[in-house]
């Protein structure tokens, strides 16, 4: 059933969305936490876990520039998102199968397969459904319901092998277990989707080829990516973050305590994206998506910098101060993703063409999936020779990708003053 246009933005479609995606990202992040020890009860090398998740990485995002286009030449997009939460949620019932890890890689490219296809067309239907005047505050509660999941995901699981851990039955068979439940908030995300969310009539784009349909992306949409995908080659996987915090505390705290305050300091990440992303969006929305974002990029520039400091001057990361100061470097991280991950869809949103908006998302998806396989493959290797070189080379490129929103956004000003 399509919906008719709405004047409120925070609508039945904007509320259910944000449940699906609470729900969906509970499960995915339980099974993600949960991944490492199943794998490692099943007797995989750490190799194992690398490739699986580049590869699903990389499947995801370039699913989204295919099926934005093509979503954008059918009459409704609400079915393929429907599939894509519940190929999600079915991924966990595969993995919870594994006797070895290449399952465990068909279950996991067979979900990202459903994340990929269902993003630019999720995003594209939210854009449809709320006023243009909002579309931060929106896109900013999406957000915020989407990160709730994944703070209660994780800790799920750290509860349920707790639990498990102090009566001695936290073994394969209860790892499997527990995987295969995983499966639940996923299919109930499906569920949401079928049955609350309401599709609006649009346009649809007949006869237009790839080619074609890129060339007709306006020139402020093709500079906003291009910041984009600079800022997301510095954008390194939050993984090598906790690595650093891991890695620097251990010395002070013993490996396995680091660990632990390693995952607890990227809850802190979570809890802090969640509260940034709807403030994020309202700000947008009264000052500008692009300037907002911009400075949301300037900003994390301070994340590496801090790193290179603690690299170099081991006195930073002893005792209680390096507690604090770890705290600080999550809550900025965290800040920062809830202004990028809010305000690069809503800047999409304003800067693309409506006839074309599965396609224009599609391309933000293609384009930080290509800069978070550059990010933590350079930051990475360049890890090996010195941490500072990494972090050295992820401030540049976020700077770079701030400098360029910023000039986008005065330009855009500067365009309308005339």
């Amino acid at each position: 059933m399509a919906s008719k246009p709405s004047d409120s933005w925070l609508n039945r479609t904007v509320w259910g969305m944000a449940l699906a995606s609470l729900f969906s990202d509970l499960g995915h992040e339980a099974q993600s936490t949960l991944l490492p020890s199943f794998l490692a009860a099943l007797g995989c090398p750490p190799l194992a876990l690398g490739a699986i998740e580049g590869l699903a990485d990389a499947t995801s995002s370039f699913m989204k520039l295919g099926a934005g286009w093509i979503s954008d030449r059918l009459p409704r997009r609400k079915p393929i998102v429907v599939v894509g939460y519940a190929a999600t949620g079915l991924a966990s019932a595969i993995i919870a199968q594994a006797s070895g890890w290449p399952l465990v890689l068909g279950g996991k490219f067979f979900g990202w397969l459903g994340r990929g296809i269902r993003g630019p067309l999720r995003d594209a239907m939210l854009t449809d459904a709320i006023p243009a005047r909002a579309r931060g505050r929106a896109f900013g509660f999406h957000r915020a319901g989407d990160t709730v999941g994944a703070i209660l995901g994780p800790l799920a699981i750290v509860v349920a092998l707790g639990w498990a851990g102090n009566g001695g039955g936290a073994g394969l068979s209860f790892m499997r277990s527990l995987m295969f439940w995983t499966m639940i908030p996923g299919l109930i995300a499906a569920g949401i989707m079928a049955w609350i969310i309401r599709e609006r009539e649009r346009v649809v784009v007949r006869g237009v080829s790839l080619r074609h349909a890129l060339a007709r992306m306006p020139v402020p949409f093709r500079r906003n990516l291009v910041g984009v995908g600079l800022f997301g080659a510095g954008d390194y996987a939050h993984t090598l973050l906790i690595l650093a915090a891991t890695q620097m505390l251990a010395s002070s705290y013993g490996m396995a305590r680091a660990v632990a305050l390693g995952g607890l300091f990227y809850v802190l990440h979570n809890v802090i994206y969640a509260l940034a992303a709807f403030p994020a969006g309202w700000l947008g929305d009264r000052a500008g998506h692009r300037r907002v974002l911009g400075v949301g990029y300037a900003v994390s520039v301070a994340v590496p910098l801090m790193l290179i400091v603690c690299f170099y001057h081991g006195a930073f990361t002893r005792g209680w101060a390096s507690l604090g100061l770890f705290a600080l470097i999550f809550a900025v991280a965290g800040l920062v993703n809830g202004i990028q991950d809010t305000l690069e869809g809503a800047a999409t949103s304003e800067l693309a063409p409506a006839e074309h908006r599965g396609l224009a998302f599609g391309l933000l998806g293609a384009v930080n999936g290509v800069g978070d396989l550059v990010s933590s493959l350079v930051v990475g290797a360049l890890w090996t020779v010195h941490p500072t070189l990494g972090f050295g080379f992820a401030a540049l490129m976020m700077a770079l990708g701030a400098t360029v929103v910023l000039l986008g956004q005065h330009q855009a000003l500067e365009g309308s003053a005339s």
